[in-house]
């Protein structure tokens, strides 16, 4: 019997603490209810009007001959200015030639760093300028090999490896006369024994240096431009007949970017110009930064398109690996305080002398200032996909909107001045 009467009291015990949880909980979901506080952070914010597009670089660009008939060796970089009648490329007749080269411009690597090291006497300045000059390389290495820029990593790496060998040369003592001498005499040895043996390849003009021929450079020029269709451009092919190990040309200064749009599009970005003066050009990769260009020309309507030529004159040299490209044109900006939509109301509400609450039209949103709400009067300047972006109207300190503020999404009878926080 005394068993039954514990085992009755542990049940009762058990269903009073449930019940005792349970209208805990209760207690506070009704008071959630009762009023649902939810505030978020107003922050600054920043939305680009664009126009989305398809086309292709154009530069005005000559093809070298490519007659080497022998083993060809590169001599500048991609995107290096070269004057007319230098040195492009250089031909070896066979791999021994090609071989002795290499071993010359390592024997040269050689004396230039004995040089350096000779010449600034290995002072502790020395070697704090090349631990400088080497950290400097090393994040212009990454900057390139993260943009793309495989033809710039390359020159970089081999920079920084010159800057290495003159770093151990400089921590060295001891008389660099007699090594600079025995360089030397090897040097005159093998250059003696590559006479004959090399052809170069010169330069007719000045230009930018390319490696890359892709076909382009003989069907789509500069003087095409003006003529061309949405149509056309769309079945544009490379001529197969256009190759050259050499390389090429980019003549001039200013480069074209031809895509297809729509009149209305065009339209609008010729309005735009006009107010602003040029546009903002930003593709899709190869280049990290907007470029400023001009709309030269839009082509005769076809089916509702158009082609649109943009002009530039700056930043060439990074644009020379560029052709089939997507891009943007920027048209401007809008600056604002970024909310929810949610938080935009169309009336505020506060109590009048006697107490009874009055209603008016005006377009604000609701802030937690202390423990109480105030209504911020704000113009809407931009409305997004779930947020807008809107601007102070108040001309009153304490009424006009900030990045940082505490917004009031939900809250249930909220007028200007209720208290919320107890």
């Amino acid at each position: 019997m005394k068993e039954k009467k514990n085992t009755l009291g542990t049940k009762l015990l058990m269903t009073a603490l449930f019940l005792g949880v349970a209208a805990y909980f209760l207690i506070e979901a009704l008071q959630f209810l009762d009023d649902p506080l939810t505030i978020i952070l107003a922050y600054n914010y920043q939305v680009e009007s664009t126009v989305d597009l398809a086309g292709y670089v154009v530069r005005d660009e000559r093809v070298l001959p490519d007659d080497s008939g022998g083993l060809l060796r590169i001599q500048r970089s991609e995107g290096e200015r070269v004057a007319g009648g230098s040195t492009v490329a250089s031909v070896y007749a066979d791999q021994a030639s090609l071989d002795r080269q290499a071993e010359i411009d390592n024997l040269e690597n050689r004396v230039e760093q004995l040089q350096y090291a000779q010449d600034l006497a290995m002072a502790a300045e020395t070697t704090r300028k090349l631990d400088a000059q080497i950290t400097q390389n090393l994040l212009s290495y990454r900057q390139y090999l993260t943009a793309g820029r495989l033809y710039d990593a390359e020159g970089a790496a081999l920079e920084l490896r010159a800057l290495v060998l003159k770093r151990d040369y400089s921590g060295g003592s001891g008389d660099l006369s007699a090594q600079l001498q025995e360089l030397g005499a090897q040097l005159l040895s093998l250059r003696s024994q590559s006479e004959g043996s090399v052809r170069r390849i010169t330069s007719p003009e000045s230009g930018l240096y390319s490696a890359e021929v892709d076909g382009y450079e003989t069907v789509l020029t500069p003087a095409l431009l003006e003529s061309l269709t949405p149509s056309q451009l769309s079945e544009l092919t490379a001529d197969p007949a256009t190759v050259s190990r050499v390389g090429k040309l980019i003549l001039g200064t200013d480069w074209y970017y031809a895509a297809t749009l729509s009149a209305k599009d065009a339209m609008a970005l010729q309005d735009r110009q006009s107010e602003l003066g040029e546009l903002s050009l930003r593709f899709s990769q190869g280049v990290n930064r907007d470029l400023p260009v001009t709309l030269e020309s839009v082509g005769a309507t076809e089916k509702g398109q158009v082609v649109a030529v943009f002009r530039g004159n700056s930043y060439l040299q990074e644009l020379t690996l560029l052709r089939q490209q997507r891009a943007q044109v920027v048209t401007g900006t809008t600056q604002g305080i970024r909310v929810l939509k949610e938080s935009l109301r169309a009336e505020r509400s506060y109590l009048d002398e006697s107490g009874a609450l009055v209603t008016e039209a005006a377009t604000g949103i609701y802030c937690l200032v202390g423990r109480e709400a105030r209504f911020k009067p704000v113009e809407v300047v931009y409305s997004g996909d779930g947020f807008v972006l809107v601007r102070p109207t108040s001309t009153k300190e304490a009424y006009t909107l900030r990045p940082g503020e505490q917004v009031i999404l939900s809250a249930r009878g909220l007028f200007d001045g209720k208290v919320l926080l107890d």
